[in-house]
């Protein structure tokens, strides 16, 4: 969220939310922090966070990535339609990790990781995510 305290105008932090929810690159994500920064100054926990969560949005789009569930022994995805553009750059991605990820039964994918606190969840999803970007893409190109 953003907080009142940060941004004390409703219809301002409104409308910056919905600019926040049409972004579409990590640039343009960067560009946004820079913006607020400019704006109201260095940005609170809470907006951190929340530009974070963005990025992490933004690659699951990019990924065909339905959700994102991390808890401290891991991070679980799955796909939208069970489908991904590169299947065998996919598996061959599961293969390199060895035991530490596995396709379940129901298609989506375990990544065993020691991720206890949520920072680093969002640092490793977003670790995982950018890999299966670069995968998916590389099929499209």
């Amino acid at each position: 969220m953003i907080p009142e305290t940060y941004v004390s105008d409703l219809q301002l932090r409104l409308g910056l939310y919905r600019r926040l929810s049409t972004l579409e690159t990590d640039t343009e994500i960067d560009a946004f922090g820079a913006e607020l920064i400019d704006r109201f100054g260095p940005l609170p926990s809470e907006v951190r966070q929340l530009v974070k969560i963005m990025a992490i949005k933004v690659l699951c789009r990019r990924a065909n990535v339905d959700k994102v569930d991390g808890g401290p022994k891991g991070i679980i995805v799955s796909f939208r339609d069970n489908s991904f553009a590169n299947p065998n750059g996919l598996v061959a991605y599961v293969a390199e990790q060895a035991s530490f990820a596995k396709v379940r039964p129901d298609m989506k994918i375990v990544f065993i990781r020691d991720v206890a606190e949520p920072n680093e969840r969002i640092k490793e999803s977003t670790t995982i995510l950018r890999d299966l970007v670069r995968i998916a893409e590389r099929k499209a190109a």
